[in-house]
Order: C-alpha cells, then sequence, then structure tokens
C-alpha cells in the first residue's frame, strides 16, 4: 500500500521556475495621527515552488491570503518580507527597467472580468497597448497579434472595435486572458477567474485554460476557494489558512490522503454529485481569528478538534511525510 502510494504521488521531473521563500506582507494600521498602531498580518511566512509548465493552486477560505500571495509576487503589491527567486534572480529587489522586463514574463487574469477592462477602451486598443508599453512589434504587428489572440480565446476577429459593456462575463474574462497572453508571458497568475461567472460559463473558461496552457508552454498559479474547479485544473495544491501554508502536495495526494485538519474539513464540505452517497462532513467550530492578532503557536489551534497544549504555544513547521507532501502539523511532525 505505501509503495502504491509513492507510484501515485511521485515528484514531477519539471524544473522549478519561481521558488518563493518565507513571503510576508503585512499592512500597517494607523490612527488618527498617522501613527502605526497595528499590523494586518495578510501573508506571514509562505513557501512554495512553481513548477515550469505546471499548475500551482492555492485554496482555502476569503481572507487568507490567496490573492494577496499572487499580487505581492507580481510586485503589484510591495512585500513585507521574503525572497521570489526567478530565473536565478530575487523578484523583490528588481527595479526600473529590470522590473519592468520581468513584467513581460508575468501576468496576471483579474477576478472581475469587469472592473479590470478600461469601460473607455476598445478591446482591442486595450490589447495592444499592453504590447506598445512593452515596445513589442510595429503597429501592424500589435494589431495582427492582437486579432490572432481574440481567435484563440474564442471571440470573433469583427469584435475588435467593440467596448467591454457589450460583452458577457465569460467573454470579458476571455479578452482579459487575450491581454495577458499578449506579451508571451512565462507565468501567469490567475485569480479567481470562475467565481465571477455563471456555472455555465465556468467549465468553459476553465478548459480553454487549460487548451492556451498547453498551447503557450504557461505556468499558472491559480487562485481560488472551489476545491472542485482547483482538482480540475491543478498539478499541485497549496491550503492556506489565516496567511500561512498548512499544506502542499500533489492534487490526486491531497485529495486521496488529506493530512491537516483544516484540509480535511474543506474537502468533506465538497458535495458528492450522487445525491444517494452519504458523505461524512466535518465541521470547522468557530470564527476565522483576526490576522490582526492571530493565535499563537498553530493559526488553526482556536478551530482544531486535535488541539493539544503544544498547538497553542509552538508554530508547527513544515513536515515532508513523503512523495513532497508537505504538511505543518504537529500531529505529523514525530515529535
Amino acid at each position: 500500500m505505501a509503495e502504491q502510494r509513492v507510484e501515485q504521488t511521485k515528484e514531477t521531473n519539471s524544473p522549478v521556475l519561481l521558488q518563493v521563500k518565507n513571503l510576508k506582507k503585512y499592512y500597517p494600521i494607523t490612527n488618527a495621527l498617522g501613527r502605526t498602531i497595528g499590523l494586518v498580518k495578510s501573508v506571514n511566512g509562505v513557501s512554495f515552488n512553481l513548477r515550469e509548465k505546471e499548475t500551482m493552486g492555492l485554496v482555502g477560505e476569503s481572507g487568507c491570503g490567496k490573492s494577496t500571495t499572487g499580487r505581492t509576487i507580481l510586485r503589484l503589491t510591495e512585500p513585507t518580507d521574503g525572497e521570489a527567486i526567478y530565473k536565478g534572480e530575487d523578484i523583490f529587489k528588481l527595479k526600473g527597467k529590470e522590473l519592468q522586463k520581468l513584467r513581460k514574463e508575468m501576468q496576471m487574469v483579474f477576478q472581475d472580468p469587469h472592473s479590470s477592462l478600461n469601460p473607455k477602451k476598445r478591446i482591442g486598443d486595450a490589447i495592444m497597448e499592453v504590447m506598445k508599453i512593452h515596445n513589442i512589434g510595429t503597429p501592424k504587428d500589435r494589431m495582427e497579434r492582437t486579432l490572432d489572440l481574440l481567435l484563440k480565446v474564442g471571440i470573433r476577429q469583427d469584435q475588435f472595435y467593440r467596448y467591454p459593456h457589450e460583452f458577457s462575463g465569460g467573454q470579458r474574462q476571455r479578452i482579459g486572458l487575450a491581454r495577458a497572453l499578449a506579451v508571451n508571458p512565462k507565468i501567469i497568475v490567475c485569480d479567481e477567474p470562475v467565481s465571477a461567472l455563471d456555472v455555465s460559463i465556468q467549465s468553459q473558461v476553465i478548459n480553454l485554460l487549460k487548451e492556451i496552457q498547453e498551447n503557450f508552454k504557461l505556468t499558472y498559479l491559480f487562485i481560488s476557494h472551489d476545491l472542485s474547479v482547483v482538482r480540475h485544473m491543478a498539478d499541485q495544491i497549496g491550503v492556506m489558512y489565516l496567511g500561512q501554508m498548512v499544506e502542499q502536495a500533489a492534487t490526486d495526494e491531497l485529495f486521496a490522503h488529506p493530512l491537516h485538519p483544516y484540509t480535511q474539513a474543506l474537502l468533506s464540505a465538497i458535495p458528492h454529485p450522487n445525491p444517494k452517497i452519504k458523505k461524512e462532513r466535518i465541521v470547522i467550530r468557530g470564527d476565522v481569528p483576526s490576522p490582526i492578532n492571530p493565535p499563537s503557536g498553530c493559526v488553526f489551534h482556536t478551530r482544531c478538534p486535535h488541539v493539544t497544549d503544544r498547538c497553542k504555544t509552538e508554530r508547527p513547521q513544515p513536515n515532508d511525510v513523503g512523495a513532497g507532501h508537505i504538511v505543518a502539523c504537529h500531529l505529523y511532525d514525530g515529535a
């Protein structure tokens, strides 16, 4: 049985494209005089590897720091501490032209396809503008590439001159994807890309993302609260709680052998397609603590059914229990 489990979860040979180490992002809380009186610890020591041409899924409850992690890696917000190593360089130390060059290789698809597009700009111009900023091609080249990208994401070329309000939510998300592809990136951060769409449209966009990934040889950081979607998309999954990574594993391994009590509770909440099959639901008691004053020790101890005195005082460290399955929980650290 143990040999079978290792075989199912053997590590990929894909090289690591992005290595995130101990990422922290704190937001200051100021009083009326502008003095800092506290910190919101949105991301508090997150580490993971993003492998080339694969998809890393980030899951967790709302407010756990998933989106902040993605935005910080892209330098849309500045980190408080940590490293993000891409091609041997720390992204957080790049400035000026070096940072602008990096932005060509790392793009983002936002959660809300409506607010992420300029309502006063035609969609064709919005896509060409990205290439113009990065000095890619001539005006004719940019026009031809934009028309080609629109076809690849399922938008008719005769819609080039239309405005965002003339499209549905699913179409706007396709346009956002075309804009991200315009500079030929290596990594795309997908921040809840289907959560704002109708269920009937979600599967179309998910299948498009997988098709685009294969055709363009892309690497995704896929952020979502929907575990069913992440299971379909991701090769690896990281589970976040209150700004910390509590478990990481290959997708099949995580769903087959969830170890952390929080992961077990999340998976138990996924409905089974067969209504005759009853699942044992693990109910997490209490509310998520405030990131302003997170609990000492293990941040999950206030809601954990297996809590011990050690959990209340000592923060568990990530522990590889085999086959690349990493869990931060005192139940598995062997102490």
